[in-house]
């Protein structure tokens, strides 16, 4: 074929037959296809794209990134991914540490299977705070350094809320800057910013019966009175506060059921279809039933089966109340005091 072309073709468009042949004859030896990771089992992961050169598929210089020769069709990929844990005879772009760039926060590290990764290992040479902290997700971590790994870890939204352990109670929490302690409805104390000045209220839907029995004018008023008392509020039902005799008068909004207050002779909207995971001998509660619950998402659902609100007196066994326990108590009873000014003040 080749000496027919030769007589009929000028020699240069011959010669340019030639390496094109050459050239579409070692794309097609080169072209393989491009993976995201190469997985623990040696085989290629995650597809990225298929016909691509070695040389096109590791010009990133990222870690994980590997390559397959094979030329195969799409159900034999398929195959692979599916079945057998991804694709065999899987080659890595970076064989060493050489020339990677892990980026900010991770360097590189040559693993027990001489394989090179990426770790965490965070800069902190500026951590002067040696102690434990508390983290934004309301966790302790023995130090900053810990709790910086962490959000290199896949959590970036983490930060140090203040110093110390994480407290059920905003006694001895000193938050940084202009923020204020504030404890949850889950007895835990937070480092928030107050929003002062909250917009205008242009309609009546936005009224919501906070679980102190007041109505704020949005949710934006509740959160500011939160802020200033120093302790939830949470919200009862949407709308204004009613004169309500039993959960028959309130209407909650779909998904909640009305758990009746006898205490305060007040209704409240709450969630009930939690799904509580096998408790720990560390998550036991004491109910204001004064009944020990092996978790609190334990004693929710019984206040859903009965229809009473329950709220956390404190952790652990009813029968074993300890001195911070009795000191939380005290505490509970100035917040009280504290919260009488406040509503006063929002009343009048």
């Amino acid at each position: 074929m080749f000496r027919m072309l030769k007589h009929h073709l000028h020699p240069g468009i011959f010669l340019f037959f030639i390496w094109l042949c050459h050239l579409m004859e070692r794309q097609k030896v080169q072209a393989g296809n491009c993976w995201l990771q190469q997985g623990k089992n040696g085989r290629c992961q995650v597809l990225y794209m298929p016909g691509m050169s070695r040389e096109e598929c590791c010009r990133s210089g990222r870690l994980g990134t590997s390559w397959t020769e094979e030329d195969v069709p799409n159900s034999t990929l398929f195959r692979w991914m599916i079945f057998n844990g991804g694709a065999p005879n899987c080659i890595p772009c970076k064989e060493t540490c050489d020339n990677v760039d892990c980026g900010p926060g991770k360097r590189c590290k040559m693993n027990r299977r001489s394989k090179p990764r990426c770790v965490c290992a965070p800069d902190c040479s500026n951590v002067t705070w040696k102690g434990p902290v508390c983290g934004s997700d309301g966790k302790t971590y023995k130090d900053e350094c810990a709790l910086l790994k962490a959000k290199c870890k896949g959590h970036p939204d983490l930060d140090v809320q203040y110093q110390g352990k994480c407290k059920k109670t905003c006694r001895d929490v000193l938050c940084p800057g202009s923020s204020t302690c504030v404890v949850d409805q889950t007895n835990n104390a937070y480092c928030v910013t107050c929003n002062r000045i909250c917009p205008e209220v242009t309609s009546p839907d936005q009224y919501l019966c906070g679980n102190d029995g007041i109505v704020y004018a949005s949710a934006c008023h509740l959160r500011r009175a939160t802020c200033l008392l120093g302790r939830s509020i949470g919200v009862a039902y949407e709308g204004k506060c009613i004169k309500a005799k039993s959960c028959e008068d309130i209407q909650c909004s779909v998904g909640k059921k009305c758990l009746w207050d006898a205490r305060m002779s007040r209704g409240r909207c709450s969630l009930c279809d939690e799904t509580c995971p096998e408790s720990r001998m560390d998550e036991a509660v004491c109910a204001s039933d004064n009944t020990t619950y092996p978790s609190e998402c334990a004693m929710k659902q019984a206040a859903c089966s009965m229809g009473v609100l329950l709220e956390v007196k404190h952790s652990g066994s009813c029968n074993s109340i300890t001195e911070d326990q009795e000191e939380d108590e005290e505490d509970e009873d100035s917040d009280y005091m504290a919260y009488v000014h406040l509503s006063s003040i929002l009343d009048g």
